[in-house]
């Protein structure tokens, strides 16, 4: 298993641009839905009116375990449509079971994961990964600026691969938003999602 190690700092992202823009310039260009629709940005589009339903409720902790609150999603949230969405929820996502809600059936699955605080500070939520151990390290000038980091309401399920004709990049599959919130830094976050996909 390869390791991919992460030094937060400036280049970090200069990096990450860098290898995105690679299979940006393949993924684009070929018919149909990619995963990217151009040179920066992911093809994101909403749930509504398509088979998934996803839900993001978020339980904030302080670092001693004292509730401070618990949100939920408002709205819709929003997905890659692309095959690698349901290839992420058949394979990573776990155990599925089937649910009928106003007379349609889903095979429904819930994850919780709570994000480090480097994860929160880049916004980069790594949570499933094919043949790579995600470990991120930070300087001191780095973990200050986290400290400064604070308000939070976007959420992500990202799936980290090498793609072929790609490299390797980590794309956000599922994301969903909450009302902002602000975290300290020994905060406590977890998210309980439940995606839900239409079965035909």
């Amino acid at each position: 298993m390869k390791k991919f190690t992460m030094v937060l700092s400036s280049v970090i992202f200069t990096i990450l641009i860098g290898c995105s823009t690679q299979s940006v310039i393949a993924d684009h260009s070929e018919p149909g839905d990619g995963i990217y629709k151009d040179y920066g940005d992911v093809n994101i589009v909403t749930t509504k009116d398509s088979k998934w339903q996803v839900n993001l409720q978020t339980i904030l902790r302080t670092g001693d375990g004292q509730l401070i609150n618990v949100t939920e999603s408002t709205g819709v949230a929003a997905y890659i449509p692309h095959r690698i969405t349901d290839h992420v929820f058949d394979t990573l996502m776990g155990e599925k079971e089937i649910v009928t809600i106003d007379n349609t059936k889903y095979e429904k699955v819930q994850y919780t994961y709570t994000p480090a605080l480097e994860h929160r500070f880049m916004g980069l939520y790594p949570i499933f990964s094919e043949n790579y151990d995600l470990e991120f390290e930070s300087t001191p000038e780095a973990r200050e600026q986290m400290h400064k980091h604070k308000d939070f309401s976007m959420w992500k399920i990202h799936y980290c691969a090498t793609f072929e004709g790609h490299g390797f990049s980590c794309i956000p599959i599922f994301q969903d938003l909450v009302p902002t919130m602000t975290l300290e830094e020994h905060d406590v976050v977890t998210h309980q999602w439940t995606i839900l996909r239409a079965l035909n």
